[in-house]
């Protein structure tokens, strides 16, 4: 069997994530120490306790995110799974960064500063207020790229996340992005909801981000992963540090191109997918994408038992 190793965006985080794994593992635990030490900070507790509009501020949530993901990766390895039990690691946005970590590519405390960095780049980018996003829900992403560019009216107005093929996200202006869920609505979508979220992510209003983390990650050693990463704006795997460094740059204004990246992996004969970290929104997109797909979340003791004990049954 074919696994791949998944790891969630922003949005997937809820107060207690990654709780019960630093209780029952020293390894899970380590990684959130490791995290606090690299940002001066004991996010581990914010993570623990909230409060939750704490947790989700971006700034928050994305390390937190990436922490809680690298924990649950480092109980399955102290029970003996190696990274190299996956052909490819992938993430949804941030989630990119834990793959990137997961597979080695990036140290531990380098990617918990980049993700704060990260997540105050972005919101520092455009005011709040001024930017929103929409998920439109049953149309495909021609017809979402459509409807966002005969909304656009002059603004920046784009589909930002290709999710899976019946979800895309627009994202832009706020104006801009209301009329596009409402053209969405005409067009035939069952939904079009606008988001909570505080910055319109993945658009060209975050330039100045990408400028930041231009500077940021140029100081920072990225090596071969261990694991092929596919890599959100391309939808295919990269291995060059170089080639790595420059799409985390273009990925903060560049689509995620989630539907495409789950499709390259499965034309490369990946079945088996595994959500590490919080929630399983992934896992529900990838069961869209390719039907034939199965999918194992991987965010609690629990989970890493039974992931264990199947990656020993295809071994056996």
């Amino acid at each position: 069997m074919t696994r791949a190793f998944v790891f969630p965006g922003q949005g997937a985080q809820t107060v207690g994530m990654g709780v019960a794994l630093a209780e029952a593992y020293p390894a899970a635990r380590a990684v959130f120490d490791e995290v606090d030490e690299a940002l001066g900070t004991a996010l581990s507790a914010l993570i623990a306790e909230g409060p939750e509009a704490t947790l989700t501020l971006t700034e928050n949530a994305q390390p937190a995110l990436m922490a809680t993901s690298l924990a649950a990766l480092a109980a399955l390895g102290s029970e003996g799974l190696p990274i190299t039990a996956a052909a490819y690691v992938a993430g949804h946005s941030l989630g990119e960064y834990s793959a990137l970590c997961a597979a080695g590519a990036l140290s531990l405390a380098d990617t918990a500063r980049l993700l704060r960095l990260r997540g105050q780049a972005m919101q520092a980018a455009v005011p709040v207020g001024q930017g929103a996003m929409a998920a439109v829900l049953g149309l495909d992403i021609e017809t979402a790229e459509a409807v966002a560019a005969e909304a656009a009216q002059g603004a920046v107005c784009t589909a930002a996340n290709d999710n899976d093929p019946a979800q895309v996200v627009i994202s832009g202006a706020r104006d801009a992005v209301a009329r596009a869920a409402e053209l969405a609505q005409a067009r035939g979508a069952r939904r079009a909801v606008m988001l909570p979220v505080s910055a319109p992510f993945h658009c060209s209003l975050m330039a100045p981000a990408a400028q930041a983390m231009a500077e940021a990650l140029a100081d920072v050693t990225i090596r071969p992963p261990a694991v092929p990463v596919v890599a959100n704006v391309r939808a295919e795997a990269v291995s060059e540090p170089d080639t790595i460094r420059a799409l985390l740059v273009e990925q903060v204004t560049g689509r995620v191109r989630w539907r495409e990246s789950v499709a390259w992996m499965a034309g490369r004969g990946v079945t088996d997918y595994w959500e590490i970290g919080a929630g399983k929104a992934l896992s529900g997109m990838i069961r869209r994408i390719d039907r034939a797909a199965t999918t194992r979340a991987v965010g609690t003791p629990d989970d890493v038992a039974a992931a264990m004990a199947a990656w020993q049954e295809d071994r056996e």
